[in-house]
């Protein structure tokens, strides 16, 4: 995959880990059929590798980091997949993480 930047890697890669555990919650929650688990797992598998593309030399950090964006993430797939607006204190605590996220990532002597 090309160089992409750390925002991309980090939205494609909260998107594969929600519509991964997605298909889980709509198998065991929904009474979707259990085939719905083969492309959750995919989609995680997807998630996972993605991570990897994170330029930083410790896992750890780029966990982290990436932890800010799939609560904003996971907000956004609330409101546009499941019909659920977030309020405003779903607004302000997703703002807070993405602070923290880039904290993490961009403090000195960090790369992006």
């Amino acid at each position: 995959m090309p160089n992409l930047p750390t925002a991309i890697i980090y939205a494609l890669a909260a998107l594969a880990e929600i519509a991964g555990c997605f298909a889980f919650w709509a198998w065991l929650r929904l009474d979707k059929p259990m085939w719905w688990v083969l492309p959750g797992v995919v989609s995680l598998a997807l998630f996972a590798w993605l991570l990897t593309l994170i330029d930083t030399p410790v896992a750890g950090r780029a966990y982290a980091a990436y932890g800010g964006v799939y609560i904003a993430a996971s907000l956004i797939w609330l409101w546009t997949v499941e019909g659920a607006r977030p309020d405003r204190w779903d607004v302000i605590g997703a703002s807070i993480c993405l602070a923290g996220a880039g904290l993490i990532l961009l403090g000195p002597g960090r790369s992006p």
